[in-house]
């Protein structure tokens, strides 16, 4: 097969270096796999986060919380409330924010401490602290050492007299006290209602309690003390402005008197006296208009029954029947009427000219006269009626004219009046108001009665409040695991090797042929790094025997898993270079130990066992790593053939148990220009040369990393095999090298991975892949051949 096989046009470009599957956005998968490799890192973190709990636990003093609560209850107050003139209502959570303040105020801590004589107690002053504490309390020390505070202005103590010393240190440690308190006391609402839980925590259980209780204590008599000294302040205040509102109230009522007097402005039932004399000379002035009226009609009516004539005073003289002098009226028309009657009886009996008939007409006439004369005088009595109402009248009227003048002026003043009487008021009603306020107050000062009272009283604590072992155990923990998660994730995100075949097919897009076991007791069980793989810089180097027995376990132990995979590699190339009669192999790799050495040896091993002429060459000119392996001492090599034109009979060895030959590399110096070598015309002879004879060259080149023998080397290769180290090569340097150097990645056949921890593989496989299931492979690789392995190794 030659290179012509493997166009470059048709070539598939190489897969980014992590690809990322829209799909698997969330792959739950790969993380129960991240989970199931990182497990052992996580156990190991919690154990480490539970021991640092118990050591936590073993160094913390024990501390104990005593609790007491109070209700801020407005019933306890409703007597008070009754006559107080400043009631407070709590109904709004600023009231209870308020509480709270008050009872982490300085005012109430220093009552506390001076009750308590906490200043004095080594308990409360310096209690003991857990080994945390003294570690930071350590560090704060160092770092104010280092980094120190020069205080300034103060003075210095030592050249005081004791007394005024021992003073200063005593206020010092109250200061100290009353703060420390401040801080460490607790007091919280509970839920949304008026209770709140007063608290205090120390590593003595009884001055818990002591100092809880004395905290309640000095709440209530506060509130006492505050209510006390409130209403006091008011009835001071309030008797001040008694004595203020009182003489302005009489200066203002002797003002409205004195102004009343000035503008003559008396009063009868509370009405202005001018205002009444106008209302009454109305009432006469309306009823002598009314008389006027009346005598007016009666002497226009009797004037004009006069004028009528004495003919007709008799007939209308009937109107005047309902005055006084009606009755001689009456009386003369009662005999102007018989007389009459007679006058008609004789005049009808006996003529006109009768002389009873003519005296008759005499006598009617004479009482006609009469009658007249009465009305002429009526009528004059009327007029002079008349003319004395009209009089009346006319005064009445000036009389009013003149009273509504002065009510107009009164009323003027009136308005001056009302302004200072609203004033004497206003000034009354306030001062009656105050003094009320003023007796309410007094009377407060004798029956004081806070809002406050204990619903529960604090009680000698059975049990530690911290640390709780349940919760620091159960946190150690959770950390513990938190941490490993971290550490297990960050090992995670450094992975960046070759595990599975699957990452093969992925990450560089070749054919994955198999995976290849740890081989070697020393390297798998004394030489390993953290990730399970040889170092090679650390491990110390194989013996001898060791190493040849590495070159041939698909010899030795042809059943093994080992020899399984170069199996399948023999069968990927075979598929590939079908048709062709000698085939030559190169097993490459990117750095250096990563095993394609011993890969090449085994599998040439395993070809000529199975009866291929199989022709082995260490082309690793500048270190032949191969020819060192398998032990070989020899004068000439594959340099010597090249250069000389020599075959590989003069320069080869042959293996007696499998016939494989053998070329090895015999180093001359430092030799510099050995792909020139590989490349020349002379090495072509050479494979031309062993193509006649063999079935299989297998060539064991040197990296691609760093030189360029294998590029070299690369148009005289039918085919490659990579061989990658598990866990140790990086994917993306295989993908870049592979990438620069595409005329190699064309021949590549496919990928082994070396060194393989079969233990771990598993937990790096997907669910239902085979690294899943290799301990049910174990039945087919024969357990004599595994054991001739490490006998062997």
């Amino acid at each position: 097969m030659n290179y012509a096989n493997f166009p470059l046009d048709k070539r598939k470009p190489l897969p980014s270096s992590d690809p990322v599957s829209a799909d698997d956005f969330i792959d739950v998968e790969r993380l129960l796999g991240m989970a199931a490799r990182q497990a052992k890192v996580v156990a190991a973190c919690a154990a480490i986060g539970l021991f640092l709990g118990v050591l936590y636990l073993q160094t913390t003093p024990p501390t104990y919380m005593a609790t007491s609560r109070v209700l801020i209850d407005e019933g306890l107050n409703k007597v008070v409330d009754e006559v107080s003139a400043a009631s407070v209502s709590m109904q709004t959570d600023s009231a209870i924010l308020s509480q709270i303040e008050i009872l982490h105020s300085a005012r109430l801590a220093a009552v506390v401490v001076d009750k308590q004589k906490l200043d004095q107690n080594d308990a409360f002053m310096d209690p003991p602290t857990s080994a945390v504490s003294k570690a930071a309390g350590f560090v704060r020390g160092v770092v104010r050492y280092f980094r120190p505070n020069p205080a300034v202005g103060t003075a210095d103590v030592t050249q005081l007299d004791p007394a005024t010393r021992d003073a200063m240190i005593a206020s010092s440690r109250r200061d100290y006290a009353i703060l420390k308190l401040q801080d460490e006391v607790q007091a919280e609402r509970i839920g949304r209602s008026y209770v709140i839980s007063i608290a205090y925590q120390a590593t003595d259980p009884a001055l818990a309690t002591a100092v809880t209780k004395a905290y309640a204590d000095a709440y209530l008599a506060d509130q006492l003390d505050a209510s006390f000294d409130a209403t006091e302040r008011a009835a001071v205040w309030l008797q001040g402005r008694l004595t203020e509102l009182r003489e302005s109230s009489q200066a203002a009522a002797l003002a409205v008197e004195k102004f009343r007097a000035e503008h003559g402005l008396a009063v009868d039932d509370g009405q202005l006296i001018s205002d009444k004399q106008l209302s009454d000379l109305n009432g006469q002035l309306i009823e002598a208009q009314a008389d006027t009226a009346r005598a007016s009609a009666r002497y226009q009516q009797y004037k004009s029954i006069v004028e009528s004539g004495s003919d007709n005073a008799f007939r209308d003289a009937a109107i005047s029947a309902d005055q006084p002098s009606n009755s001689i009226i009456s009386t003369l028309k009662t005999r102007y009427l018989t007389v009459a009657k007679r006058q008609q009886d004789i005049e009808a009996n006996f003529g006109a000219e009768h002389p009873q008939a003519v005296a008759l007409a005499k006598e009617r006439a004479d009482i006609s006269a009469q009658i007249f004369g009465e009305l002429k005088q009526l009528t004059e009595s009327y007029r002079n009626e008349y003319e004395v109402a009209l009089a009346r009248e006319t005064a009445l009227r000036a009389n009013v004219a003149l009273a509504a003048g002065k009510s107009s002026i009164d009323n003027q003043s009136q308005v001056k009046l009302r302004e200072l009487e609203q004033k004497a008021t206003a000034l009354s009603t306030l001062y009656q108001t105050f003094l009320g306020r003023y007796e309410e107050a007094s009377q407060q000062q004798s029956f004081p009665v806070g809002k406050i009272r204990v619903i529960s009283d604090a009680t000698l604590p059975k049990s530690a409040a911290t640390p709780r072992t349940s919760i620091v155990l159960g946190l150690s923990l959770v950390l513990g695991v938190m941490l490993g998660a971290g550490v297990g994730g960050l090992n995670e995100f450094r992975e960046r090797f070759f595990r599975t075949g699957e990452d093969v097919r992925d990450r560089v897009g070749l054919k994955f042929l198999g995976y290849l076991p740890i081989i070697g007791s020393k390297v798998a069980k004394d030489d390993k790094r953290d990730d399970g793989q040889a170092d090679i810089k650390t491990a110390p180097s194989p013996s001898a025997a060791e190493r040849r027995a590495r070159m041939r376990v698909s010899i030795d132990a042809p059943a093994s898993m080992f020899s399984e995979t170069l199996r399948s590699a023999k069968i990927a190339f075979d598929v590939v270079m079908e048709g062709q009669g000698s085939r030559v192999i190169g097993v490459i790799s990117v750095l250096p130990g990563e095993g394609k050495s011993t890969v090449a040896a085994n599998l040439a091993g395993l070809l000529a066992a199975n009866g291929s002429k199989t022709l082995l060459v260490d082309g690793d000119l500048r270190n032949p790593g191969l020819s060192r392996s398998l032990g070989m001492e020899a004068e000439q090599g594959l340099m010597e053939a090249v250069v000389s034109g020599q075959t590989w009979q003069s320069v080869g060895k042959i293996d007696r148990q499998t016939k494989l030959a053998i070329v090895p590399a015999v180093p001359r110096g430092h030799f510099s220009h050995t792909s020139e070598l590989l490349s020349s015309a002379g090495m072509r002879r050479f494979i031309d040369n062993a193509k006649e004879t063999f079935q299989y060259i297998v060539v064991d080149l040197p990296p691609l990393g760093p030189v360029v023998d294998a590029k070299a080397f690369a148009p005289l290769a039918d085919g490659f095999v990579l061989v990658t180290e598990w866990g140790r090569t990086p994917r993306a340097m295989v993908q870049s090298i592979l990438s620069s150097e595409s005329y190699i990645a064309n021949k590549i056949v496919g990928v082994v991975l070396n060194k393989v921890d079969l233990k771990k593989l598993a937990k790096y496989g997907s669910i239902g892949g085979s690294e899943k299931f290799f301990d049910r492979y174990s039945s087919y690789y024969l357990e004599k051949s595994e054991a001739r392995t490490k006998v062997n190794s």
